[in-house]
């Protein structure tokens, strides 16, 4: 085959077809847990989330919401995949494999988000949140009614469906505590946990406090149908985590600047070309990561 502009166009076409393709199709879950926030900078500033804001009876004077003067910032990170194509195996019309090649980096790529996600619940024992805290941390600081107190997004407790007393102490707990979190006024934020989110590990035990009619003992299962189940292969063995992704707001945030975009160096007088006889294809895009209300998620582990 011979290599010139019109060989090389097609070429890239037909990769192209294949990553969008890929990409289209492949299944992902972070739309489902997290907020997608559309980016135009390098990075963005969220002062509203100091405020949880919620209607209030019109008495007097209007409450003004003031943005924080500091904000949480999400910086935007550069993310690539790319792959190298012989001249020679143009020349040799073997390219087949690349199309293989193309069809995993779409789904690379597709798969991004739900990578960045995944890591930042397994780090939100560590990474800071808008309040100077840690995101799953026992000592986040609310002020209720010009008092302050420290609430608690943890709990230590191994999830189980052994018996009504053990799911009781673990996922009803956890649950229950979501449930009791206030506003600034100390007004029910109406926490509802609709979604269990855990590893494989953990996958039999959630199935069967969501699904099941009866517990491991035989013993009638009340939390049948009290959230979806969501299983991430990344997150660590042992932790289980309850989520409320209801509200316009979500607890954790994807910050989307560009969408993975197929991209294609095909010069035929590139310095690559001329020292190493090799044209690339691949993708790039742009993505952030953060979190949003603490509020809304609670980390269980044992």
């Amino acid at each position: 085959m011979n290599v010139n502009g019109q060989t090389l166009n097609a070429i890239a076409a037909g990769l192209k077809k294949n990553f969008n393709q890929t990409f289209t199709e492949t299944d992902t879950f972070y739309r489902q847990v997290a907020m997608v926030v559309p980016s135009s900078n390098s990075q963005e500033t969220y002062a509203w989330l100091q405020n949880f804001p919620k209607m209030r009876q019109w008495i007097g004077d209007k409450v003004l919401h003031k943005l924080a003067a500091q904000g949480y910032t999400i910086v935007n990170d550069d993310f690539e995949v790319t792959v190298e194509v012989k001249r020679n195996d143009i020349e040799d019309d073997n390219i087949g494999q690349y199309s293989t090649m193309s069809q995993q980096a779409g789904w690379s790529a597709a798969q991004l988000p739900d990578e960045m996600t995944a890591e930042l619940i397994n780090k939100g024992a560590v990474e800071k949140c808008y309040d100077g805290e840690a995101f799953f941390s026992a000592k986040h600081p609310v002020t209720v009614n010009k008092k302050e107190t420290k609430v608690s997004n943890l709990l230590n407790k191994a999830l189980s469906a052994a018996t009504l007393a053990d799911a009781k102490a673990s996922y009803g707990i956890g649950r229950t505590k979501m449930g009791a979190f206030v506003d600034y006024e100390g007004r029910s934020l109406k926490v509802k946990p609709n979604l269990l989110i855990v590893g494989p590990d953990l996958e039999d035990t959630a199935r069967t406090l969501l699904t099941a009619d009866k517990l491991e003992d035989g013993s009638q299962n009340i939390y049948k149908g009290t959230a979806e189940l969501l299983v991430i292969h990344d997150i660590k063995a042992g932790e289980w985590y309850l989520e409320d992704t209801r509200m316009p707001v979500k607890a954790l945030m994807i910050q989307e600047r560009k969408k993975p975009v197929f991209v294609s160096q095909t010069d035929l007088n590139a310095p690559d070309v001329f020292m190493r006889g090799t044209y690339k294809f691949g993708a790039e895009a742009r993505y952030g990561a953060g979190y949003g209300f603490w509020q809304l998620m609670l980390k269980g582990y044992a």
